[in-house]
């Protein structure tokens, strides 16, 4: 089991291939992704690393986390994530992971937080149909309807679909392939849309589901000396490649 990595939603465009097709794709940008800390069976009872990724002030950090990130000897990071691994695919504190981590043609799972959509009605919440448009119904044409009983057990049961808060939660999304990935900027391009809104942090990883695709770098694909050149702007205009 490889680690994961933390990207940016950056938006979404569409890729035209040799033989014709156009593919939409969603554009996520991995930025400075390092790993942190590590999680050892001696230490912590379980194997995982700690990674980093985009560039926070110290002034905007807290004293404890920046101590913490003293002490992998890493810059202040925006967003901080773990991933479990196997003992075998640890990663040195410190370490930079790029873009070739994954491979065009497999297979990711993308986990992000849903776009907030505030007080939801019952209909857009939970794709009910509604009442009858007629025939006895007035005004309440999309309610809920009936929630419970009336005498026995005379209660609403917990988990019952009803209006309320919509989006806003953690949502994953399995099984989306990889199309192309971008060493130089640091980009990887996935088929269909990911959960989140323009800016927002996910992470991805290897799908749960999908065999272990050939060829995978292990432990992680790490930035060279001779790759460590600084990245170009990195924008997505929405246009066609």
């Amino acid at each position: 089991m490889r680690s994961g990595v933390i990207a940016k939603k950056l938006g979404m465009t569409r890729l035209f291939m040799e033989d014709g097709r156009q593919i939409p794709v969603t554009v996520l940008h991995m930025e400075n992704v390092q790993v942190v800390a590590q999680r050892t069976s001696d230490n912590d009872g379980y194997t995982a690393v700690q990674l980093g990724a985009g560039n926070a002030k110290a002034k905007n950090t807290t004293a404890q986390m920046r101590g913490h990130f003293a002490r992998g000897n890493v810059a202040p990071k925006r967003k901080v994530a773990e991933f479990r691994v196997s003992p075998e695919n640890l990663i040195e504190v410190g370490v930079e992971i790029t873009a070739e981590h994954f491979l065009a043609g497999q297979h990711v799972d993308v986990a992000g937080t849903s776009i907030g959509k505030g007080f939801a009605g019952a209909m857009k919440r939970h794709n009910f149909g509604g009442l009858r448009a007629s025939h006895g119904v007035s005004v309440s044409h999309r309610s809920h309807g009936s929630t419970g009983q009336c005498q026995d057990p005379g209660r609403v049961f917990k988990g019952k679909k009803m209006a309320g808060h919509m989006g806003a939660a953690r949502v994953t999304i399995q099984n989306l392939e990889v199309v192309r990935t971008d060493l130089g900027r640091g980009l990887v391009m996935v088929k269909g849309a990911v959960p989140g809104s323009k800016g927002g942090w996910v992470t991805i990883r290897d799908a749960v589901k999908k065999k272990a695709f050939e060829g995978l770098p292990t432990p992680a694909a790490i930035r060279t000396a001779e790759a460590s050149e600084a990245p170009a702007e990195v924008t997505v205009d929405g246009g066609a490649e």
